[in-house]
């Protein structure tokens, strides 16, 4: 049972508004954590809304645990699509007596959520809460793909305590580990040092460019692949969202950063979406970044909604099946899904079945087309160095 007392109420001032809204907005047509009715009955919630008052490891961000009703009121604001998912908001978790207790609050409602295959939505508080979210995953026993949309990696120093700056080195050093795969979108090399990029090549973990992030079909792949994705609000350029301390000149468009929320939510891996470092204090007097991060809400809500569910986790069947033979290595399975048109490749191992669902890693049609010319793919061998190490 998840513990209520993580979970303060949505504000009265927004439970107020999404009365008077239309019939076919957000706010009219989703559970909500109030002061007059109490916590919402869960039962068929497919998502769920949670919002972090947590600064104190935001480095040089202070105040983004604070300003949620914004976000809040530009989402319930919002038309909903053509939407079966029941959609809820929990209210907010508020700081504890210490970080670590708002982080503990945090893994225990996330992974409550998880364990009732429900997918959190996470607004608010620094980027240190992807660990928490990552600690959530302990309790499902499986081995976790993260990916995060950053301008930065966060990896910081080994003596360093657990921040924004520094949580990826701590999830990476958490032992036993859980992690299989990390992915950087949208890192700019000037923001980060070269033995940081280094590792993270070193470590066989997967990082592109801001440059490279535009080809949305590469980003659609590394998606799809995901258990959890992180957003830092630092990603996307200061014009389209100033409410950030650390935020550049260059990053994602608006519409670009939606994109990727999308194709987060169609991902039919993707269990949990966060969206950090928004500070209020920061944006400008129309709330634009606020305004901003409830479209990408709506937009991975959109996503989930698209889902094809043709990810074969265990059958092939629906799959167009193309084996390429290698003249010095094993032949390789591509699967073409019938239903949505995008391709996965196989990695044959005789294994723990915790990493069953990694065997399959998804490719595009190029990928296959490379492979027919003796190119294999680097994801290829990466997966298959990482099933060795596990």
């Amino acid at each position: 049972m998840m513990n209520l007392e993580f979970l303060s109420p949505v504000e009265d001032s927004i439970v107020a508004l999404s009365v008077i809204l239309q019939p076919e907005t957000i706010g009219q047509n989703l559970l909500i954590h109030q002061k007059s009715t109490g916590f919402p009955n869960l039962e068929g919630v497919n998502l769920a809304i949670i919002g972090v008052d947590e600064d104190r490891k935001s480095e040089d961000n202070l105040g983004s645990g604070k300003g949620l009703p914004h976000i809040r009121e530009k989402l319930y604001q919002l038309f909903k699509g053509n939407w079966q998912t029941k959609i809820a908001d929990l209210g907010t978790i508020k700081k504890g007596s210490s970080v670590k207790d708002t982080h503990f609050a945090v893994s225990e409602v996330i992974a409550e959520l998880l364990k009732s295959q429900i997918i959190p939505i996470v607004i608010g508080g620094g980027q240190d809460l992807t660990f928490a979210n990552y600690k959530a995953y302990d309790s499902l026993e499986q081995v976790v793909n993260l990916v995060t949309v950053d301008s930065m990696f966060d990896l910081g120093n080994v003596e360093d305590e657990l921040s924004s700056r520094s949580y990826l080195s701590k999830i990476i050093m958490q032992k036993p580990t859980n992690l299989f795969n990390y992915c950087n979108i949208g890192y700019q090399t000037y923001l980060n040092s070269q033995q940081e990029i280094n590792l993270i090549h070193e470590l066989d973990f997967d990082a592109y460019r801001l440059g490279e992030a535009k080809n949305m079909e590469l980003v659609e792949t590394v998606l799809r692949d995901a258990d959890m994705v992180s957003v830092d609000v630092s990603s996307i350029r200061q014009s389209d969202a100033p409410a950030n301390r650390n935020v550049s000149p260059n990053g994602f468009y608006g519409e670009e950063i939606c994109a990727i929320s999308r194709y987060a939510g169609i991902s039919d891996k993707v269990s949990s979406f966060g969206v950090y470092e928004y500070n209020h204090r920061l944006d400008n007097p129309n709330n634009q970044t606020a305004h901003l991060i409830a479209q990408m809400i709506w937009h991975f809500i959109e996503g989930v909604n698209q889902r094809a569910k043709d990810y074969p986790f265990c059958t092939k069947e629906n799959y167009q099946k193309f084996t390429v033979i290698l003249e010095d290595d094993e032949p390789i399975n591509f699967y073409k899904s019938d239903r949505s048109g995008r391709w996965w490749m196989e990695i044959n191992i005789i294994g723990n079945n915790k990493y069953k669902r990694h065997t399959l890693i998804p490719c595009t049609y190029q990928d296959y087309i490379d492979a027919t010319k003796e190119i294999i793919p680097k994801k290829w061998y990466k997966a298959m160095s990482k099933m060795a190490e596990f």
